[in-house]
C-alpha cells in the first residue's frame, strides 16, 4: 500500500471517530424528521393515483434548490428535502405492489381500514420500503459530508479542513471513514430487509 498515507487516521483516530459520532447522529436526525413527511406523502400518492405525478415532480424541484445559511438547522433542512425524493417513490412503489384481492380479502375478513395497512398493506409493502431508506440514507451520509461546508460538523470537517491544509492523509481519513459508515449502514438495512415478514416468507417457500 506504498503512498497511502493513513499516519492521521491511526495517530488521530479519536478525533475521527467522534466526528464519525457526529455524522451518524446528524444523519439518523434527518432521517426521523424525513420518515413520517415521506409515509404521509407516500401514503397518499398510493390511495390516489392523481396525486403522485405533482407530488413526485415537486419533490424532485426541491432536490435542485441550493442550501441557504450555516449550521445545523439548515444542513437538517437540506437533508430531509434531498431525501424524500428517495423515500416516497419507494413507498408509492412498495404500496402499490401489494396486490387488491389481498386486501379485498383482509377487509373481508372483518379488517377496519386501519388494522389492513398496519397488518397486510405495510407489512408486505416493507421490503421496498426499506429499500427507500436504505438508499435515503445512504444518500444522507454522502451528503451530510458536504454539509460541513456549512459548519454542520460530521466527517466532512476531515476534507474540507485537509483541503484547506493541503493535508492528504487527513483528507484520507476522512474518506475511509465516510466509506466506512456507508458500507456498514448498507449491511445494517440490506440485513434488514431479509428479516422482513415477506422476505421470510420467500426464503421459507424456497426450502
Amino acid at each position: 500500500m506504498d503512498g497511502l498515507d493513513l499516519s492521521y487516521l491511526t495517530e488521530n483516530w479519536r478525533e475521527v471517530w467522534a466526528l464519525t459520532l457526529d455524522h451518524v447522529r446528524l444523519s439518523l436526525l434527518a432521517l426521523a424528521i424525513a420518515l413520517p413527511i415521506a409515509l404521509v406523502l407516500g401514503i397518499a400518492a398510493a390511495r390516489f393515483r392523481a396525486l403522485t405525478v405533482p407530488v413526485l415532480t415537486f419533490l424532485g424541484i426541491l432536490y435542485t434548490i441550493p442550501s441557504q445559511g450555516l449550521g445545523v438547522k439548515p444542513a437538517l433542512i437540506i437533508l430531509v428535502t434531498y431525501s424524500q425524493v428517495f423515500l416516497v417513490r419507494n413507498i408509492v412503489a412498495g404500496l402499490r405492489s401489494v396486490d387488491a384481492p389481498t386486501l379485498e380479502a383482509a377487509s373481508g375478513i372483518g379488517m377496519t381500514r386501519g388494522q389492513v395497512m398496519r397488518r397486510v398493506w405495510f407489512p408486505l409493502a416493507l421490503p421496498v420500503i426499506i429499500a427507500g431508506v436504505r438508499t435515503a440514507l445512504l444518500t444522507i451520509i454522502s451528503i451530510a459530508a458536504v454539509a460541513a461546508w456549512i459548519n454542520a460538523g460530521g466527517l466532512g470537517d476531515l476534507l474540507f479542513r485537509g483541503l484547506a491544509r493541503n493535508y492528504p492523509a487527513m483528507i484520507l481519513a476522512g474518506i475511509i471513514a465516510i466509506i466506512a459508515l456507508a458500507a456498514v449502514t448498507d449491511l445494517l438495512l440490506r440485513a434488514a430487509e431479509r428479516l422482513t415478514p415477506l422476505a421470510r416468507a420467500h426464503r421459507a417457500t424456497r426450502r
